[in-house]
């Protein structure tokens, strides 16, 4: 073999191993939820906008600690304490009330997820509001696409079916 055939055998080697990390490392999923409330738009906001509040309307939330920043606030970070013990740390990446949505993304968690990116936002409706919880990220190793989307769907329909009971 000549040199130029070596390398570029060679280059076709770095390229298949290149391919075969990038289907290693998972699609992007995306989940979307949303649930129709027949209280106003201000009032889900009023119930949902608080990054540091979460234990008063998603019920797997025991406490949350704001470690870094000020609240509300772009790099603001959190620890979220669930009620089963797990603990979750996120930061704030956007947060406009004017639009009645902000973005956030974990850091650490126990959930079968990485590279999460997350979004919560409040339209209005002729009858009301909804709440739209919608999230990007790709499933940890070992983890199915389905089950980790399944998952994090499961964590979105219990705090939107709880504002049911909360937003007034």
């Amino acid at each position: 073999m000549t040199f130029m055939s070596i390398r570029s055998v060679g280059l076709a080697l770095l390229m298949a191993f290149a391919a075969a990390g990038a289907l290693a490392a998972g699609k992007t999923l995306t989940v979307t939820e949303k649930v129709d409330l027949p209280a106003s738009a201000t009032a889900a906001w009023a119930t949902i906008k608080d990054f540091n509040g979460w234990q008063d309307w998603h019920p797997a939330i025991g406490s949350t600690e704001i470690i870094r920043g000020k609240g509300n606030t772009k790099g603001t970070a959190r620890v979220m304490n669930t009620k089963d013990g797990g603990r979750i740390t996120e930061e704030l990446m956007s947060y406009s009330p004017a639009a009645m949505k902000y973005s956030y993304r974990i850091i650490e968690s126990p959930l079968p997820v990485t590279n999460y990116l997350s979004t919560l936002k409040v339209n209005k409706t002729k009858t009301g509001s909804t709440v739209v919880w919608t999230a990007t990220f790709k499933a940890k190793p070992g983890i199915s696409d389905n089950d980790a989307k399944k998952t994090m769907a499961g964590v979105y329909r219990a705090g939107l079916d709880n504002l049911t009971n909360v937003v007034k």
